[in-house]
């Protein structure tokens, strides 16, 4: 009886879980180096909000600027939308580690299947601060432990 509730809250509570991030230029060399990206759920459930936090650290104080998010199915970039950076953490931005935060909840008929998200971050002078990618994961809008528990 013991596996089978471990399996239905593993279907019910999916886990955050880091990702492998890579960088645009391989040197990384940005005043904005990123530490770890999470994704919650993981994976992205179709019409569901999920939440990307992005742990950096800035090399220098930054007052603002844009993040710019492309997405890409199949190698096709099929999305791209911008965001003042200070809409998604507190401005100024202090010389050390912060946190980006953004929600987003996919629309419900979103193909299941891998993504990559590239993130360009640029401030107010439009100089880069960083870039990166990584890949995540969306499932069908319909999870498996909605179907075992309905009632």
């Amino acid at each position: 009886m013991a596996p089978l509730l471990l399996l239905a809250l593993a279907l019910l509570f999916p886990l955050t879980q880091a990702t492998t991030i890579k960088y645009c230029d391989n040197s990384g060399d940005y005043v904005v180096k990123v530490n770890d990206v999470r994704i919650s759920p993981n994976p992205v459930i179709a019409g569901k909000p999920a939440s990307f936090d992005i742990s950096a650290s800035a090399g220098r104080a930054l007052s603002g600027g844009k993040v710019v998010i492309h997405v890409i199915y199949f190698g096709i970039q099929v999305h791209t939308e911008t965001h003042d950076i200070c809409d998604e953490v507190s401005c100024p931005i202090s010389m050390g580690d912060f946190v980006l935060s953004h929600t987003e909840t996919l629309p419900v008929f979103t193909p299941p299947g891998t993504y990559t998200l590239r993130i360009t971050m640029v401030d107010a002078n439009k100089e880069q601060l960083t870039c990166i990618s990584f890949n995540f994961k969306i499932g069908f809008g319909l999870q498996l432990g909605s179907l075992l528990f309905a009632s």
